[in-house]
């Protein structure tokens, strides 16, 4: 079985895309901003909007999402309010700004996509994206009694 090439092989393919979509980005003249950074952006337009819960999903540390949280908003991508709903936390949102590059972003993504698929084949393309959407289970196995 070639379980190590597993991960490898995820791992690359994904940095193939974003470095595709920071590619067409930086060429619609959006700044370069870090994978950190286009991480939370996927997490924000995804619905995951607390802090703490885009740490969580990333299995990185509260202060190294803060930090970089700080960078978004000091290049005016997001802004951090208050919970409505619990007052205790903050929640990041897209500006107007974030909003545009977000829009490029998904038509950045959709020709890639596109790109993709051409060099798959449609029925490879669809496999693959079919395979990633599966329900792959609970990844953690119960201890042995």
């Amino acid at each position: 079985m070639r379980t190590n090439q597993l991960i490898i092989a995820l791992f690359q393919r994904f940095c193939w895309l974003d470095e595709g979509l920071q590619a067409r980005l930086h060429d619609r003249g959006w700044p370069d901003i870090s994978r950190p950074q286009s991480m939370v952006m996927t997490n924000i337009v995804s619905g995951i909007v607390r802090p703490s819960d885009i740490a969580r999903n990333l299995g990185i540390s509260r202060q190294a999402i803060h930090s970089t949280i700080n960078q978004m908003v000091k290049l005016g991508m997001v802004k951090l309010d208050p919970d409505p709903d619990d007052r205790r936390h903050m929640i990041v949102s897209l500006t107007e700004t974030g909003a545009r590059m977000r829009q490029d972003a998904q038509r950045a993504m959709d020709a890639l996509a596109d790109q993709l698929a051409e060099r798959l084949g449609k029925e490879r393309f669809d496999a693959l994206l079919a395979t990633l959407e599966a329900d792959w289970g609970d990844n953690i196995e119960p201890k042995s009694a």
